[in-house]
């Protein structure tokens, strides 16, 4: 036999060097990068890797067939490695092993080249049968990644589902959690888990109101309807207020608000009152009585809708022509702006539904984080909801102003605020109210004991006088904006003893979720007080210690390793380790400092506004959140031109980010990969059932895809389910279903509520930020499910749409 080399022809030699410098290069990146790892501590894989690659590489331009061996030795241990370093989990092996998976079929491809330029047998069989193995097992690998991988996995069939009650069956979806206490619940089952399969569009709406500029800075649609007999009520980013027929889709009444604001356009809901009605007064002992009041029989605003603004109004609509209350404020207008102080905008718009507690209607405010640390205060306050007079305010930095404040004063300036939606107790006549942090958020030195103490907290209120029942602090001195971003949730708690307690529950953007019992503010799961590290800044007082709830699942919160770093390729993962080791990490709480620290989850969450659902029959709740980590550094005295106007962007940290009367701007940002992708492994966004009993997650599951969005902002059209970020509510129902529309791609979904499969989802003309509600009509007696859809976070595709879903006749 001649074993002498035989060269291959040009085009086989011009092969090898294009595939040998490709791995060379790879090599390289994996040496380079890899010994900068080690040099803050890091794995020492890729370091080694890259020096197996950069031979094996350089042998293959050499057409040496033990490139071809040591690159395979290279997967073989990287194989290895990636099992010992990550587990089992899909995505995490996902991103170690497919690029060099793919390369190594390549290699094995290209291997009889390799061996007849060294004079040997080109052995195709052999090589070609390998790179066939290599295949399967990586198109598997590929076709896994199309297939939804829970992060805990139902076990059995979990709770029966239970048929409505005819008495007990919803009538009206009349408060922005359908219920005064957030249930996100509907007792109807006319749509269930056998038919959900048959759903289609009943009718359309156009609301006329595109929020047309894209991303975080400007308008956006995040409603949720309302439905009371035969009427549908929608507000638009605008505050336009409109009416629509509950069976057919067309417009009955348009009240043309047309308000505008710098920067932070959106209505994420409507109240509603029927003067008509008898008051519910509170059975509990010691409650104070609700205030009784009238409107004459016939007028005009016997049922009122009424909304908040983005320019600080309160209104009131009459909710069957549209037309203002000229009973309530100045001809139905009432000015939120008043005993504010300075307040221009956009430094105080309101964006969450006024709540209607009884007879009074209780505002809050959202301030702009991070602008300056003379800002508007955070007063709640409560106003008649027939003539619009103040009843009572409730200053957080000065208890002691009950109504307006003096002549020529205004209520306490940058105190914590409550810019999201609250929840009313009727039964004990009290408002609970989640509070947020103080101005300027992330600089706590200048903060009062009062701030101290109400930051960052669920606040209960009583309704008629609006003198503090309790306040439970979930943050001691909030330096993450860690703020308590939604309404809390209603449950009858069980207790060991086969009892209940009346309880309610929320999440937090720390990944926290705590449940309290509901006359006395104390947790009914165990919360712990953990030491934490404090930072260098002067004067700050760091709080030694901080809370995470560990009698109940903490999502999205974990404490994060450089095992932990994700990436699509190998190259982002390698750069998003080195990023996690360059930076300052204590876990949940790591406080701001001078150098460069990590926060996990960021100030969006965790948990954010969308709220709760929960399930009264299963004892179950269902979360959705987010998983977006923030890398944070506090520049002492550092110029900029930097103007944070109060948008969402500057606040959750695109660049350096200015805080007025405060020694520091801060440099902030999301930690994301060079690809814009999040650093941490899958899934970025989940949905998560709880089962109450027993306080243990029943199942979780990724939701959403990266159909409509993807690396570098480029849309991937693959429905790759890997968990996208939420940003909306959820709504389940009596007939074993949780929907939810709040993903970066454009679907509205159908969980099972029992085992969180995905059974059913229709496509949107565009995202949604919108909570699903729905109604069954007093006419047709047909269900229906409604979504708003004006557009996804990250897309700049826009639209004005509501949309009804139904069974078909």
């Amino acid at each position: 036999m001649d074993n002498s080399p035989n060269p291959p022809a040009l085009l086989g030699r011009l092969w090898l060097v294009l595939l040998g410098a490709i791995i060379t290069l790879a090599g390289l990146f994996f040496a380079i990068g890899g010994g900068k790892l080690v040099s803050l501590g890091g794995s020492w894989y890729f370091l080694l890797a890259g020096v197996g690659l950069v031979i094996a590489g350089l042998l293959i331009i050499r057409r040496r067939p033990l490139g071809a061996l040591l690159f395979g030795l290279v997967f073989v241990l990287s194989a290895i490695w990636a099992i010992w370093d990550a587990g089992f989990e899909f995505w995490p092996l996902i991103s170690r092993l497919l690029a060099i998976a793919v390369g190594s079929i390549v290699v094995a491809v290209s291997l009889p080249l390799l061996r007849r330029s060294a004079g040997r047998t080109p052995a195709y069989g052999a090589s070609f049968g390998l790179a066939l193995i290599l295949a399967i097992g990586t198109g598997a690998a590929f076709y896994g990644m199309f297939i939804p991988h829970p992060p805990v996995v139902a076990t059995g069939a979990g709770p029966a589902r239970t048929p409505v009650d005819p008495a007990r069956e919803q009538k009206n979806w009349e408060a922005y959690g359908n219920t005064s206490g957030g249930s996100r619940f509907a007792a109807l089952d006319q749509i269930n888990l056998d038919n959900v399969n048959d759903l289609k569009v009943a009718w359309e709406y156009h609301t006329g109101d595109t929020p047309i500029s894209p991303g975080a800075n400007g308008a956006e649609d995040q409603e949720t309807p309302l439905q009371v007999g035969d009427r549908v009520f929608v507000c638009t980013p605008h505050n336009n207020v409109i009416s629509i027929d509950a069976d057919t889709g067309k417009e009955i009444w348009k009240a043309e608000i047309n308000a505008k604001s710098s920067v932070w356009m959106r209505c994420r809901g409507l109240a509603y009152f029927d003067a008509t009605r008898a008051l519910e007064q509170p059975s509990a002992p010691n409650s104070t009585p609700v205030t009784a009041v009238n409107v004459a029989p016939g007028a005009l605003c016997e049922r009122r809708i009424l909304m908040n603004t983005i320019t600080a109004e309160l209104i009131a609509l009459d909710a069957d022509t549209g037309a203002f209350c000229p009973d309530f404020g100045t001809k139905g207008r009432v000015d939120l702006k008043v005993g504010m102080g300075q307040a221009a905008d956009p430094s105080y718009v309101l964006t969450s539904a006024p709540t209607l507690a009884g007879t009074t209607v209780v505002v809050g405010g959202r301030v702009a984080d991070n602008v300056s640390t003379d800002m508007p205060g955070g007063v709640m306050r409560g106003f008649d909801v027939v003539t619009g007079q103040l009843r009572w305010a409730f200053d957080p930095g000065n208890p002691n102003i009950t109504l307006l404040p003096p002549p020529g004063e205004s209520y306490t300036r940058s105190t914590p605020n409550v810019w999201a939606s609250m929840s009313y107790d009727p039964a004990s006549n009290t408002v609970f109210m989640p509070v947020g942090s103080p101005s300027v958020d992330l600089y706590g030195a200048t903060r009062t004991d009062l701030d101290h103490k109400y930051g960052a907290s669920m606040l209960a209120l009583d309704a008629t006088t609006g003198r503090e029942k309790w306040v439970y602090q979930t943050v001691h001195n909030d330096l993450w904006d860690f703020d308590v971003p939604m309404q809390p949730s209603f449950i009858d708690f069980p207790k060991a003893d086969g009892t209940t307690v009346p309880a309610l529950v929320f999440g937090t953007k720390a990944g926290q979720l705590y449940v309290l019992d509901r006359a006395t503010g104390q947790p009914l799961t165990k919360v712990d007080d953990v030491p934490v590290k404090p930072g260098n800044i002067p004067n700050e007082p760091y709080a030694p210690t901080q809370k995470l709830s560990v009698g109940m699942p903490q999502i999205g919160a974990k404490t994060l390793t450089e095992s932990d770093m994700w990436g699509a390729t190998p190259f982002d993962q390698l750069l998003c380790r080195i990023a996690f080791k360059g930076m300052r990490y204590d876990g949940v709480y790591t406080v701001p400092g001078t150098d460069l620290a990590l926060n996990f989850p960021g100030s969006l969450g965790g948990m954010n506004w969308g709220g709760l659902s929960t399930d009264p029959n299963s004892n179950y709740i269902f979360v959705n959140d987010m998983r977006l980590g923030l890398w944070i550094q506090m520049k002492e005295a550092a110029p900029t031109k930097a103007v944070n106007s109060g948008g969402e962007s500057v606040n959750t940290g695109m660049g350096l980010v200015p805080m007025k009367g405060t020694p520091y701007a801060v440099d902030k940002n999301r930690f994301l990969s060079a690809l814009g992708i999040p650093c941490q492994a899958p899934p970025f966004g989940s949905l998560t059932a709880i089962d109450m009993k027993t306080q243990k997650i029943a199942w979780q599951v990724p939701v959403g895809t990266v159909e409509d969005t993807g690396p570098l902002g480029i849309k991937m059209g693959l429905p790759i389910p890997i968990g996208m970020p939420t940003l909306g509510g959820t709504l389940a129902t009596q007939g074993g279903l949780i929907f939810i529309a709040g993903t970066q791609d454009f679907y509205l979904r159908a969980f099972s509520t029992a085992t969180g499969k995905e059974v059913w989802k229709a496509r949107l003309p565009v995202g949604s930020q919108g909570g699903p509600m729905t109604y069954k009509s007093p006419k047709t007696g047909k269900q229906y499910v409604i979504i708003s859809a004006g557009g996804a976070r990250q897309s700049d595709l826009r639209g004005d749409y509501v949309i009804a879903y139904a069974l078909p006749n």
